[in-house]
């Protein structure tokens, strides 16, 4: 059978779809993106577009709210709305704890969380780092430890995405530690648990830390102390969150290879208006000199393979593919997207030369959240051990 590389014709209404919504903000673009990138916050005018077009449903059945569409989707609409400028990181927060809550979650949570987020109602996070428990996702440290109905959190996490804006997170604990866990012979990700947390419930608090970069939203400490989570609140099976978890990482690192396409497709095309306009010697634009012009060219062909990469593993996800196959295409399109997005980055401050600088043109934003990219939500070397160990059957490093 031959391979078919064209969109479906539903996948290019939504394409269009989201081209017409964003346009319509054309006359506030200035004012959305700095919003987004200096004051991080999402305009409610672009969050209620997403939610008209349905993209916080994206991921969720009819049966919950939603429209069913896929990651294949959803990915296809964020690549096209960060092409115009515009990044709203509680999509793919909602996305991520969506998938993780319908692949294993209860019937009861199902109901009782999705259909507020695909109506735009619920903003959600996800909580996972610690002070101590970095990349390395074995050494968390906050417990959870159940007494009667309810579970009870203590411990500390660190750069929480959104925290003050969400209603719900999702967050990572332990219900057994790691040394016991040894001690019993078992796998050192075993005894971690997933659960849902009101942001607003007692004993939670949060502490901004003072970052750039994130499109959207603010990064905060959270704090447990003896926080009180109802055990219907638990996403799937007690101590078994880390098979949990690749439902929510994957999307996030493919919605993030999106991101990286549409904002490297946004940078190309500023830097190409300003190249067949700004003239230096003689009559000629700069765009015309190759030492300009093939830079661009570059970028934009790499943006297709990015673009490529991020949507075969959408497709992926959506084929329920093995988590580890999923993850081998996640990964390596949220690499692959990383490095063009700053490259586009650089490039595009190059091309602009001094007002590349200038905030009145809007490219230096960018250079944060490209930079941002290599190192969240999981760095470019943690990608290239994964792919050495699981894809090359290299000897593990870490």
């Amino acid at each position: 059978m031959a391979l078919d590389f064209a969109p479906s014709e539903e996948q290019a209404l939504i394409r269009t779809a989201v081209s017409d919504a964003m346009r319509r903000f054309a006359p506030r673009r200035q004012e959305f993106i700095e919003s987004i990138l200096k004051d991080q916050k999402v305009p409610a005018e672009l969050w209620d577009a997403c939610t008209e077009l349905g993209m916080q449903g994206a991921l969720i059945p009819p049966e919950y709210g939603g429209n069913g569409m896929g990651l294949t989707a959803l990915t296809i609409a964020t690549d096209e709305m960060v092409s115009h400028g515009y990044a709203n990181i509680y999509l793919i927060l909602g996305a991520m704890d969506s998938a993780c809550i319908l692949r294993n979650g209860s019937e009861e949570l199902k109901r009782k969380y999705l259909p507020d987020v695909a109506a735009g109602n619920t903003k959600l996070c996800f909580a996972l780092t610690e002070p101590n428990a970095g990349s390395n996702t074995a050494r968390v440290e906050t417990t959870a430890r159940l007494e009667g109905a309810d579970y009870v959190l203590d411990g500390e996490k660190v750069f929480i995405t959104g925290a003050d804006e969400a209603d719900y997170m999702m967050m990572v604990a332990r219900t057994m530690s790691e040394t016991d866990a040894k001690a019993q012979g078992l796998p050192r990700f075993y005894g971690l648990s997933v659960f849902m947390v009101s942001t607003k419930a007692p004993g939670l608090s949060l502490s901004p830390i003072p970052t750039r970069g994130i499109e959207g939203a603010g990064q905060f400490s959270v704090h447990f102390d003896s926080v009180r989570v109802p055990a219907d609140d638990l996403i799937g099976e007690e101590h078994m969150g880390a098979q949990a978890l690749f439902t929510s990482l994957n999307p996030e690192r493919i919605l993030a290879a999106a991101s990286a396409a549409g904002m490297s497709a946004y940078l190309v095309r500023a830097a190409c208006d300003y190249a067949r306009e700004r003239k230096v010697f003689r009559d000629t634009p700069i765009g015309a000199y190759q030492g300009i012009a093939h830079p661009l060219a570059e970028i934009h062909i790499e943006e297709e393979a990015v673009r490529m990469m991020a949507l075969k593993a959408a497709w992926a996800f959506d084929h329920d593919l093995p988590a580890t196959e999923v993850g081998m295409l996640a990964n390596s399109a949220k690499y692959l997207g990383a490095e063009l997005a700053i490259k586009a980055a650089d490039r595009a401050i190059q091309t602009l030369g001094g007002y590349g600088f200038s905030e009145e043109y809007g490219v230096i934003h960018f250079w944060e959240s490209a930079r941002l990219l290599r190192t969240a939500p999981i760095s470019k070397e943690m990608i290239l051990n994964f792919v050495a160990e699981h894809q090359l059957g290299l000897p593990k490093s870490y």
